[in-house]
């Protein structure tokens, strides 16, 4: 049984894994000009137009005839069946468009939602490659990714609350104590929407502070997959990170996956930000 995984532009992932899977892009706007996530628009190059521009960038969801296109293309590559991973349904009608095109595939496309997004989209597409590659069909695999996906867990530290102010997340007067006090907020993502769970002054504190919270979500479960991200043109945020939180790693995994986090958390988070995707746990 040949199963495609099948994923929006907004699941954060490392070359590898995004070699095994189909991406289906988002658009991304910056004032008048629109771009295809990942495809006119390289990360890199957002990043660089979201430090340089006063615009602040708006997504719009993948469409019906986007995802139907992907599905014909799988089908005609030889693929039997399908699973679509979504980013959460809270976020983005991007769920909905993918669930019309299934449609036209009766019993062929299974779409998930994923009740996540950037790397804590990827490492649940990245967990049903495994899947599929176990031998599972689609049916299987997606009863699976839903038992699983509230297991996954975003934390992130922020380099900077300009961007939420930007976004109308916070007001201007936090945003402005914040950057007086050097203030890093630790957030995570949960049900859609996004919790501060801390703030710490400086990014020492701010990197103990998301050690603290990784293990208060009770702890990582090294047997599934695990990801890195940041936001930004360059990652030496999150390589400091991953220095002063070596403790949590040591003897657990031999080298830390990284990615770059795509346009749609990072229109939010701004430059600076570093996240960690993981299953959690379970009691």
């Amino acid at each position: 049984m040949n199963v495609k995984i099948i994923v929006d532009s907004t699941a954060d992932m490392t070359p590898e894994v995004a070699a095994q899977l189909t991406v289906v892009p988002l658009s991304v706007h910056f004032g008048d000009e629109e771009y295809l996530d990942g495809i006119d628009l390289s990360r890199r190059a957002f990043y660089e137009k979201l430090i340089e521009t006063d615009v602040m960038p708006t997504t719009s969801q993948a469409t019906p005839h986007a995802f139907g296109q992907a599905y014909q293309e799988a089908f005609a590559q030889g693929a039997d069946e399908i699973v679509v991973i979504t980013l959460s349904a809270a976020l983005s009608g991007t769920y909905q468009s993918a669930t019309i095109a299934a449609e036209d595939f009766p019993g062929k496309v299974h779409v998930v939602d994923s009740h996540s997004v950037a790397v804590g989209l990827g490492i649940l597409a990245e967990y049903a490659l495994r899947l599929s590659q176990q031998g599972q069909d689609a049916a299987a695999i997606a009863r699976t990714l839903v038992e699983k996906r509230d297991c996954v867990r975003v934390i992130a530290l922020l380099d900077t609350l300009e961007y939420l102010k930007r976004g109308g997340r916070i007001s201007k007067t936090a945003a402005f104590a914040g950057g007086l006090l050097s203030i890093k907020p630790v957030a995570e993502l949960r049900d859609g929407e996004i919790r501060v769970l801390g703030k710490a002054r400086g990014s020492k504190q701010g990197n103990n502070l998301l050690v603290t919270e990784i293990e208060k979500a009770g702890g990582v479960d090294f047997s599934m997959p695990l990801l890195l991200g940041y936001t930004g043109p360059e990652d030496h945020l999150l390589q400091k990170y991953i220095l002063d939180s070596r403790a949590l790693w040591d003897g657990h995994v031999s080298q830390l996956r990284t990615t770059q986090v795509g346009s749609v958390v990072g229109t939010h988070a701004g430059p600076g930000a570093v996240a960690v995707a993981f299953f959690q746990n379970e009691a």
